[in-house]
């Protein structure tokens, strides 16, 4: 039974309100709501949406195919796929997982910034109010951290599998080439985000990767005045930083990502190298009956995928064993830490420096390197098949680059080719300067007051205390061993005092007898440790 309306005033008119008194409530609801997702998926009705969830057999005309036409979102998908691309293999689905990842640190970025001031005045107290008061803060900065360093690895395992399968030949040439661009906007996006905590680890860090840019002749040092904004890095250079992290580099990520999803739907998907010859368009040569339509079975696999990864994500920061990113002492550029180095995606940089001049090693040397794999490589390598039997020089090449670069890697780390001073050493083991390390996290309640020697850790009034004095013991012994420099009789105090209420002095004491001038020497540092400091004192 149709329910009468009154009139409405000429002025006013509502298509809906006709629809109403046209239709009755009920047709006109379902209309309204048929019109609505039509609108919405570009093309597919109720019915149709249905019908994609059941997975029947589509219409004729196939309307799952408009949405790829007509829509925003999906007109870069293909609207089929070959049946071989139907699991995980041969893509193992790494460029949909970095895609996944883009998309995750724009959306926890943009929650982070709200709250984030890019001054050094501010902006490591903004990264303790992101941890102790805003809500979710410690998840999104987690999250947003893991999932940057999952995209590195996702989008260089990405690379490797397109390089080792061949991927990048005929007619893909330029669609590898977008993709060494999204690499290396991701790295650099990445690493301008190191800086934005202000903390030591993130200052330091930047400033030696920044270093390789002042050893370039002629503009060296006119770049590194650009990207620092003075003479050392400062308001100016976190400033810079965080522009190019959260609008610039961003930007063309999404013009290269737009390119590159565009050049994959046009030649279609690499198929395993025994399936597809050199020079075949997968996109427009896929048979009726080898086709796998985007709706539902992908879709549907993808959303899957999408909803197990948000899960692992959340899952990852939410407990006490999970990963938290580290933010560290604030940053102060007069003092250097210990063991500094850059961001782990550029230590092969930083290792390749320490064999040589670091203009010649840190920038010429690696340019020479990335520029032949991501643009020339593909031109040079045009035999007539992708079988990995006729390959054997591209891949050949590929796994002493794995090599060298692992081994690169290794020698950017502290522990090659860096000497410091033992005694300073034997306090780091306990103090370190980029991370809060076993005296910072040491449970507050269990460091009495008094002086204790490191060589009687065994006898220490706490086991907390006994532990900690042990691993003292072992720094200062190393200390001895150490054949470059001569420490005789070298011992460690550790001083705790009771400065404040709910405050302790922590004095870490290396005192020696130089074995060659036959003086004493000593060194110390300090560390005022609260009861309620943020360093998991007790967990």
């Amino acid at each position: 039974m149709r329910v009468p309306f009154p009139p409405l005033p000429k002025f006013i008119h509502l298509p809906f309100l006709d629809d109403l008194k046209h239709k009755g409530l009920k047709k006109a609801v379902t209309d309204l709501a048929d019109d609505w997702t039509t609108r919405i998926t570009s093309g597919l009705n109720i019915s149709d949406v249905r019908s994609v969830l059941r997975g029947d057999t589509p219409r004729r005309p196939n309307p799952r195919l408009t949405p790829h036409a007509e829509g925003f979102w999906l007109h870069m998908k293909p609207t089929y796929y070959h049946n071989l691309m139907d699991g995980l293999y041969p893509t193992f689905r790494l460029g949909w997982l970095a895609t996944f990842f883009f998309a995750w640190e724009i959306l926890t970025g943009i929650y982070l910034m709200v709250f984030y001031t890019p001054s050094p005045l501010a902006a490591y107290e903004n990264m303790l109010a992101i941890l102790s008061n805003v809500p979710f803060g410690r998840w999104m900065r987690d999250t947003h951290k893991l999932g940057g360093e999952l995209m590195i690895i996702i989008v260089v395992l990405h690379m490797l599998r397109s390089f080792v399968t061949g991927s990048y030949k005929r007619p893909r040439q330029f669609t590898w080439a977008t993709g060494g661009i999204l690499l290396i906007v991701t790295l650099f996006v990445s690493f301008f985000g190191y800086l934005l905590p202000w903390d030591q680890l993130s200052l330091w860090a930047v400033t030696i990767g920044a270093s390789t840019v002042g050893v370039t002749p002629l503009v060296g040092r006119e770049m590194d005045l650009l990207l620092r904004g003075g003479p050392e890095i400062g308001a100016n250079g976190l400033l810079r930083a965080y522009l190019l992290h959260v609008i610039a580099l961003p930007v063309v990520g999404v013009i290269a990502l737009g390119v590159h999803y565009y050049k994959v739907t046009h030649h279609g998907f690499s198929l395993p190298p025994e399936a597809e010859e050199v020079g075949t368009d997968t996109a427009r040569k896929v048979p009726m009956e080898a086709r796998v339509y985007f709706m539902p079975k992908v879709m549907t696999r993808e959303l899957a995928y999408v909803s197990v990864l948000v899960l692992i994500l959340l899952a990852a920061s939410a407990f006490s064993w999970g990963y938290h990113a580290p933010l560290e002492p604030h940053a102060d550029p007069l003092v250097t830490p210990l063991h500094t180095t850059s961001p782990w995606y550029f230590l092969w940089i930083q290792g390749m420096m320490k064999l040589g001049d670091n203009f010649i090693f840190g920038a010429v040397i690696p340019f020479m390197i990335i520029l032949p794999l991501i643009v020339v490589w593909p031109y040079l390598e045009v035999g007539p098949s992708r079988r990995y039997g006729s390959r054997r020089i591209g891949l050949s090449i590929a796994a002493f680059s794995l090599i060298g670069t692992a081994a690169l890697t290794y020698m950017g780390t502290p522990w090659f080719a860096v000497e410091t001073s033992p005694d300073q050493e034997a306090i780091a083991v306990l103090l370190p300067q980029t991370s809060p390390g076993p005296l910072r996290q040491a449970d507050w309640e269990q460091l009495p007051y008094g002086t204790f020697e490191a060589r009687q850790w065994a006898t220490a009034p706490t086991r907390t205390l006994s532990r900690l004095l042990q691993t003292f013991h072992e720094g200062v012994e190393k200390a001895e061993r150490n054949p470059r420099y001569s420490y005789v009789d070298p011992e460690g105090l550790m001083i705790i005092e009771d400065w404040q209420p709910d405050l302790k002095k922590i004095t870490l004491r290396v005192v020696w007898t130089d074995g060659e001038t036959g003086k004493a020497s000593e060194f110390s540092q300090v560390q005022y440790l609260h009861h309620f400091s943020d360093y998991g004192q007790g967990e």
